[in-house]
């Protein structure tokens, strides 16, 4: 008893992990999109962007506010510069041995000490520059820019996602059929081939019936392998490892029937939530700022400082000794730039500003225009899509009944092979564009909702 016991917590130990294991590799739609959208490298990217964008912002604003920075300077002259100066001038205890004063004679003369050192610390400020105020207006732009831009991204990413995702259940569905239609086919070929060797049958039948299944067989293996390089285009969409053993916890015509919503189709269309607008509204707040800026070099610019220092001197290095006489000194001043002339250069300069203004102003106009087609596009190929899928839906149950008579009528000898292949490969196409029309659901309610941005 003890014995059992003891394997049976063995095995809930071993056990718990797995699940959890299993649970973590197990996505829903919804829930591959939201861990995509974490760990998605374009996503980890942009949000590393909008980062920087933050910091550049505080940057631009931190060179218009109080600068110190510190100085220290060390001269030690191996050969002093000697001065020529008048012996009349100089006491002669000072003059050199045979030198009297002559106010005609002159003696070389070294001033000052060999070594120096200079300290000082530096205080400055920006008083006015037009400049500066349209940079700090230019980081904000920007860091609207960068947001847009990663909502962007993360929409990008949500598509590339819903993509991946239907192609992996599209190619594990269209496997299961094709086993299923290999199967079909097997026996068939197996029938044929007992009435013909029965001499109650032809050989041509056996011919078509096998060529058909070498067609299935083919498409049946690039389906497998077509399984597993889906499945590793969604792990990299997502930011898993390539060989991530993912699991989808949803079906594709579940999923088909969730993303019908014909009250997507009433929802308003607001331009301004649209992150393309946005970002072409963010260029031409960008030229505006950039035209500003031209105007503004023809602005005076003012700025202030202030700065106090010590200075020494030695015949040698004794600067940091406790004995050492430092002399103070401290300056005041102002700085003042007008801009007077520049060749018309700045007016040039302003001008084409003014014209890449008016550009992206046009620019702004037509994407206006341009989105607006875009959205009745979607809207229309979204319910084309709903439509083909119903149509497909209703076809591929016509082909089965096609396919399910022939198959009698050719066991009771009234189809020729000819007639049962046809019916086959009528089913089979039906098939495949029964699988196509769900995926095209799926992926047009997404279009449709990137538009409409949705998910702000």
């Amino acid at each position: 008893m003890r014995t059992l016991t003891k394997l049976l917590f063995i095995q809930l130990v071993w056990s718990v992990p797995l699940m959890a294991q299993e649970k973590d590799n197990s996505f829903s739609l919804d829930e591959a999109v939201a861990y995509a959208l974490e760990h998605n490298y374009e996503a980890i990217n942009a949000g590393r962007d909008l980062v920087d964008a933050q910091k550049q912002k505080w940057e631009t604003i931190a060179t218009g506010l109080p600068q110190i920075e510190g100085a220290v300077s060390y001269q030690n002259q191996l050969k002093q510069a000697q001065s020529q100066f008048p012996s009349i001038l100089i006491p002669e205890q000072f003059l050199p041995p045979g030198v009297e004063q002559d106010p005609n004679v002159f003696v070389p003369i070294i001033f000052g000490q060999p070594q120096q050192m200079n300290a000082t610390a530096t205080l400055r400020q920006q008083i006015f520059d037009g400049s500066y105020i349209v940079g700090v207006q230019a980081t904000q732009a920007f860091l609207r820019y960068s947001r847009n831009f990663k909502e962007k991204t993360d929409l990008e990413v949500k598509t590339a996602v819903v993509e991946a995702y239907g192609n992996v259940l599209l190619t594990k569905e269209n496997a299961l059929i094709l086993e299923k239609n290999k199967k079909t086919l097997e026996d068939n070929l197996y029938e044929t081939k007992k009435i013909y060797e029965n001499g109650l049958g032809d050989e041509e039948s056996v011919d078509q019936l096998q060529i058909t299944l070498s067609s299935i067989d083919n498409q049946l293996k690039n389906a497998r392998r077509l399984e597993k390089i889906t499945m590793q285009m969604l792990n990299l969409m997502m930011g898993l490892p390539l060989d991530n053993p993912t699991v989808l916890t949803e079906d594709l015509d579940e999923l088909t029937q969730q993303q019908i919503d014909f009250g997507l189709l009433d929802t308003q269309f607001l331009l301004e939530d649209n992150t393309d607008f946005k970002i072409v509204k963010n260029l031409n707040e960008q030229r505006e700022l950039e035209l500003k800026l031209a105007k503004s070099r023809a602005l005076p610019t003012l700025n202030a400082f202030v700065n106090y220092g010590g200075l020494s001197f030695g015949d040698n290095f004794t600067f940091f000794d406790s004995g050492q006489d430092w002399f103070g000194f401290s300056t005041l001043g102002v700085d003042l730039r007008i801009p007077i002339f520049s060749s018309l250069g700045r007016s040039a300069s302003t001008q084409r500003a003014k014209i890449a203004f008016e550009k992206a102003k046009t620019q702004l106009t037509q994407a206006q225009s341009q989105l607006m087609l875009q959205h009745e596009s979607a809207k229309s190929d979204y319910v084309f899509a709903i439509e083909q899928y119903q149509t497909t839906k209703d076809n591929l149950n016509l082909a089965e009944r096609i396919e399910n008579k022939n198959q009698v009528k050719y066991a009771e000898g009234l189809a020729t092979s000819f007639e049962l292949r046809q019916a086959q490969t009528q089913l089979y196409t039906t098939q495949q564009e029964y699988l196509r029309s769900m995926v095209d659901v799926i992926n047009r309610k997404t279009k449709l909702e990137n538009i409409l941005n949705t998910n702000q």
